[in-house]
């Protein structure tokens, strides 16, 4: 079956860091508010909603980089793995996409999306968790624009994918990064950026 349970399942069984997993459902988060504001309402595939679909290739895109982070293994070994077990083309070759140097290109809007999605949803984590009450709440897209500016801050995320995921997209960065921020406030308690933890170091 391929639905959301198993993208879940097939995460943890590969990713123990709290991070990696945060990181996971930050960008199908993304993903499904992708679909709903680029997807053309069309049924998904294999059972799934568009919205569904797009959601379980946010989750699993990186479920191999914990195991596999080098660039001659990630997403290949993934890529691998999924088809050993099965899953379609579809959603394998959406996730060989998302990594520029494999040569896949991105055609449809899916793929797409994802690329715009996967460095984005990192830094807008990294913004927020620089707020003083380490919280999505605090964060807006002028922030995030601001952030982007600065090279030093999270200098491992790559601005350039931000910027080229939205062009690819056709949309305009601003919008793409309202989105996004608007998706991860809905699953801010899920991904410990609901100003909790600032709460807790406080006590």
């Amino acid at each position: 079956m391929i639905n959301r349970e198993a993208a879940w399942c097939l995460l943890t069984e590969f990713t123990q860091s709290e991070s990696l997993r945060k990181h996971a459902l930050a960008v199908e988060a993304c993903m499904r508010a992708s679909a709903r504001k680029y997807g053309n309402g069309a049924p998904g595939a294999f059972g799934l909603s568009e919205e569904d679909l797009w959601g379980v290739v946010g989750l699993i895109h990186d479920f191999d980089y914990e195991r596999w982070p080098s660039l001659e293994d990630h997403p290949y070994r993934g890529n691998e793995i999924l088809r050993q077990r099965g899953w379609p083309e579809l959603i394998t070759r959406a996730i060989m996409s998302h990594a520029e140097y494999t040569g896949v290109m991105r055609e449809s809007a899916m793929e797409k999306a994802l690329f715009a999605s996967d460095e984005l949803a990192g830094f807008i984590t990294a913004v927020a968790l620089v707020k003083p009450g380490k919280s999505l709440a605090e964060v807006d897209v002028k922030s995030v624009r601001k952030r982007m500016k600065d090279k030093a801050f999270a200098r491992k995320v790559n601005r350039d994918d931000i910027v080229n995921g939205a062009a690819e997209l056709g949309i305009e960065l601003d919008d793409h990064i309202a989105l996004c921020i608007d998706a991860m406030k809905g699953i801010a308690t899920e991904l410990g950026l609901d100003g909790s933890a600032a709460k807790a170091t406080a006590q």
